[in-house]
């Protein structure tokens, strides 16, 4: 870290044009609750204004600053910019009343923003059109990033904006289409919104309402998982919407780099890219394994056999969390199953959380060494990625994440079960908001809600949401005396 004083006035800058960025998305929020003439339209109104004049304060403040961005403020704002969004985007659910508790309102849109999906929501369909709208499109953004976006259309953070994208990007090792990090992220963003509005297309063709078809766009590409029906994606007995989604998830959680190159028809550099191949193949294994053993001991067709086991695959997987089966439900070795997927995430590069599956291979692969080490311990035996060595320093590091992740999962758990919750529960909540799932096994699985939680529990809840959104170090970091050192 530099060894100068951390630049308060840059950080307000940024903070208060990226807060002037979530106003523009709380006015589309509000021309929608305009349209349908519903009650929450006041409390759009008075959240704007709120909105507004911070970003102006904040922004008056650092009239004088530089533009120096370094890693220490890069890392403050990329870590504050989801608290700042989320307390000013629970307003609009608090003053409207529609979650009478700011404590469930920020829960709710801190999991929105850091597309968990786990909701506290006991009657989804009752909300307006205009918070339903509120509560997609927070997750939409939250998916690409917040500093992403910011650097495609805000030419203020082109300077320094690499601190932010690598703090900011999900995955070990960021991928740049282009020299230029603001060119890179208007890529992203391209690709982003062209699949959102491909699969809104396919969905409206399926029979879903525009309404419902462009809010799950929404979520299904951010990997969120929030959507307008209680029931989630079961609400539609369709087994068309049902495969476009999980199709979409699935696409979703592939490197988003990945995506471009197949836009281009170059298709075997996708499959040449090892992550993809063991993303495919934990894919396929996992969907064979539950569909054989869901049609052997449900009684069901081999067709739903093997929806559900898709289905539910690439949403664990992906971390999106969408529901068409209650897995918990299922034979309990399918439960295990499930819980294990919660821990894999899907490619670094994607809108998914989790581990991630680059991550999975070093580990597989440095263990793998390991072996060979010990038979043959003269022998330098690399561990390679794509064809290519990894440097050391990177493989601890991955490493060090992997242990990290466990642990933080271990010590969430041992705290929830401080605060009174039987342990599959405990386990399950954790493992659901660090990995940004959604749903988790115990009391919080796919067919239950965290609304029973305590006030304490979603506070806690909700920071284990941000810590895993950004990949832990970037949040734990905060927390270590040398970083404020300088």
């Amino acid at each position: 870290m530099r060894g100068q004083t951390l630049n308060l006035r840059i950080i307000l800058k940024v903070l208060g044009s990226l807060l002037l960025i979530e106003t523009f998305f709380l006015l589309v929020s509000l021309i929608v609750s305009l349209v349908y003439d519903e009650s929450d339209t006041k409390s759009f109104l008075l959240t704007t204004a709120i909105a507004v004049l911070t970003g102006i304060v904040f922004r008056l403040l650092s009239l004088k600053s530089d533009t120096a961005l370094g890693k220490r403020e890069g890392y403050i704002i990329v870590s504050l910019v989801w608290v700042l969004f989320s307390a000013v985007g629970a307003l609009p659910f608090y003053l409207s009343h529609a979650i009478p508790s700011y404590t469930d309102a920020f829960f709710e849109t801190m999991s929105g923003f850091t597309t968990t999906g786990a909701s506290i929501l006991n009657d989804i369909e009752a909300l307006p059109h205009g918070l339903l709208f509120w509560r997609s499109i927070i997750q939409w953004m939250g998916g690409m990033g917040i500093i992403v976006m910011s650097l495609a259309i805000m030419p203020i953070l082109g300077i320094g904006g690499m601190q932010l994208f690598i703090a900011e990007v999900p995955g070990p090792v960021p991928d740049k289409l282009h020299p230029r990090i603001k060119e890179t992220a208007k890529r992203l963003w391209g690709i982003y919104m062209l699949f959102t509005a491909l699969l809104a297309l396919l969905l409206l063709f399926g029979g879903m309402s525009f309404f419902d078809a462009i809010n799950h766009a929404f979520t299904t590409l951010a990997t969120g998982g929030y959507s307008t029906k209680q029931a989630s994606i079961a609400h539609y007995d369709s087994a068309y919407i049902q495969y476009v989604i999980a199709v979409f998830m699935f696409i979703a959680g592939v490197n988003f780099t990945l995506s471009y190159w197949g836009l281009k028809l170059k298709f075997s550099k996708i499959w040449k890219n090892e992550e993809f191949r063991y993303y495919f193949g934990f894919t396929v294994v996992f969907t064979v394994i539950i569909s054989i053993t869901l049609f052997v001991t449900e009684q069901t067709s081999a067709e739903k056999a093997f929806r559900d086991a898709f289905f539910q695959v690439t949403s664990l997987m992906t971390t999106t969390g969408f529901a068409t089966a209650d897995y918990l439900k299922w034979v309990p070795f399918l439960g295990v199953i499930a819980f294990v997927i919660m821990f894999f995430g899907g490619s670094a590069g994607s809108t998914a959380g989790g581990i991630k599956i680059m991550r999975i291979i070093v580990l597989l692969k440095n263990s793998a060494a390991e072996f060979k080490r010990l038979v043959h311990p003269n022998a330098i035996i690399p561990v390679r990625f794509n064809n290519h060595n990894i440097r050391p320093a990177v493989v601890n590091n991955i490493l060090a994440f992997i242990v990290i992740y466990i642990l933080t999962f271990v010590i969430g758990t041992v705290t929830m079960a401080a605060l009174g919750y039987d342990l599959d529960t405990a386990m399950g909540a954790v493992i659901a908001t660090l990995g940004n799932i959604g749903p988790g096994i115990g009391k919080v699985g796919p067919a239950n809600n965290f609304a029973f939680f305590s006030d304490a529990a979603k506070w806690f809840l909700s920071f284990l949401m941000l810590v895993g959104r950004l990949e832990i170090f970037t949040v734990l970091l905060l927390f270590s005396p040398s970083f404020w050192r300088g």
